[in-house]
């Protein structure tokens, strides 16, 4: 029995390791965000911030930008980029990350 409470609990430990890897290492795409978008809330910029941002809100504004129902001078043509799958993966790479 304490060996199955034992494998249980470095399962769980493993998964969690696996899990925060995940969050800090973004998807494709990702880091492209960065240059406009700052990861820090210390970087004066006009343009948003998408850091811990509801991953709902990035991907519907991703959406709006590449169906050109969004005004922009560079993003509709960034978007037109993405693939759904990764403006998912982008949009919830940002909003799980925190300062």
């Amino acid at each position: 029995m304490t060996a199955r409470l034992l494998l249980a609990a470095l399962l769980i430990v493993v998964a969690i390791a696996r899990a925060n890897a995940a969050a800090q290492t973004p998807p494709p795409g990702a880091s492209s965000c960065s240059g406009c978008h700052a990861m820090k809330k210390s970087v004066d910029t006009p343009v948003p911030r998408l850091v811990g941002r509801n991953p709902a809100d990035i991907e519907a504004a991703m959406v709006a930008f590449r169906a050109g129902q969004r005004p922009s001078s560079v993003m509709g043509r960034i978007a037109k980029g993405f693939t759904d799958d990764e403006v998912r993966a982008i949009a919830a790479w940002y909003g799980a990350q925190k300062d």
